[in-house]
């Protein structure tokens, strides 16, 4: 299964060197001009709908362990709240026939309840020439079936032309196309969250893999910065496989990425996968069947019940350093989302 990981990997190198993960800016990014983070928590027992109705009271953060005091607390959820939607159609992880199929059940996901949605929501087509984000969002989702019409002869499968079967050019495509959303979205106010249909990018990692000390720091460099992106412009990500469970060896491969990355020597390839980013940001990597719409719409329910949690990060003393959060709540019954770690950055001295 990997056994050319390692020549996808080092074709991969020379472009992640000039990528714009690393490059786009020289100082670290910070959460917001005073340095508090917020967080999005959705709250679900083992299994149903997001609970509605808890207090601050039922609320435990914890940083790195240690409890941390909870500056601001809002119960919000609806059409009342409204988050930025931004589904995304990956055809450049997606074969012909799996987008055709997707794209029929993406139009059954618009058109539900006669095509008005919860949330605004912006289409974004990523093909082998880039990714193409509409302009502006809108709730009318027979206004988007429209769109989507629009973009079906756009929806082609990458040249198959660099690295392992042209993985090396997929994963920087796709990484590059998620900077790109991060970044238009960064100013935008308020929650955003992310639909991607694909069955996920390249991991470019496996037992056959070898990772120099550069390579790793290359990177490390790279998770911070998405990362980063990710928790300034309060984006949630959800990836939906459209092939279900068709490849259970990859299904459950990124598992073994999840953990955070606190430093250089820890990281690869694999760290930057979908649904290790999705997951790690507290949303969902959803390959359970090929029922886009149904997986749509269980994406979505996130967002009629959550809670904005906000504090104020211990001061770090180093650069890049990796601080993992987590959520306890009153009722052990309950399990609560969010973002699993963010990298702090040393203040002004």
């Amino acid at each position: 299964m990997f056994a050319n990981a390692r020549v996808g990997f080092l074709l991969l190198l020379p472009l992640l060197c000039v990528s714009p993960l690393s490059a786009q800016q020289d100082g670290p990014l910070t959460p917001s001009a005073s340095g508090r983070i917020y967080l999005d928590v959705v709250v679900t027992p083992k299994s149903g709908p997001p609970v509605a109705g808890l207090t601050q009271q039922d609320f435990t953060l914890l940083d790195n362990k240690a409890p941390q005091a909870i500056a601001t607390f809002q119960a919000l959820g609806g059409s009342r709240d409204p988050v930025d939607v931004i589904l995304v159609i990956d055809a450049v992880n997606t074969g012909f026939q799996s987008i055709s199929f997707a794209r029929d059940e993406i139009d059954k996901f618009l058109r539900i309840d006669g095509g008005h949605l919860a949330h605004p929501t912006a289409l974004a087509f990523l093909t082998d020439t880039g990714v193409q984000i509409q302009d502006g969002f809108s709730s009318d989702g027979n206004q988007l079936v429209v769109s989507l019409d629009q973009h079906t002869v756009g929806l082609r499968t990458i040249r198959r032309s660099a690295g392992f079967y042209g993985a090396a050019e997929r994963y920087q495509l796709s990484l590059d196309a998620m900077n790109m959303i991060l970044t238009r979205e960064a100013p935008r106010a308020g929650r955003k969250v992310i639909f991607w249909i694909s069955p996920g990018w390249p991991f470019l990692s496996g037992p056959r893999v070898e990772v120099d000390s550069k390579q790793q720091q290359q990177i490390f460099d790279n998770i911070v910065r998405l990362s980063s992106q990710m928790q300034l412009a309060r984006t949630t990500l959800y990836s939906v496989d459209p092939l279900g469970t068709a490849d259970l060896a990859r299904t459950f491969y990124y598992k073994e990425f999840l953990k955070g990355v606190s430093k250089p020597s820890q990281a690869q390839p694999g760290d930057l996968g979908l649904e290790v980013l999705a997951t790690q940001s507290g949303g969902l990597a959803l390959s359970t069947s090929n029922d886009v719409s149904s997986l749509l719409q269980q994406c979505l329910a996130d967002t009629q019940a959550y809670y904005e949690i906000s504090f104020d990060p211990p001061l770090a003393d180093q650069r890049n350093a990796y601080h993992h959060l987590e959520i306890h709540l009153a009722n052990p019954k309950l399990i609560a989302r969010t973002r699993q770690g963010y990298y702090a950055q040393p203040g002004p001295h």
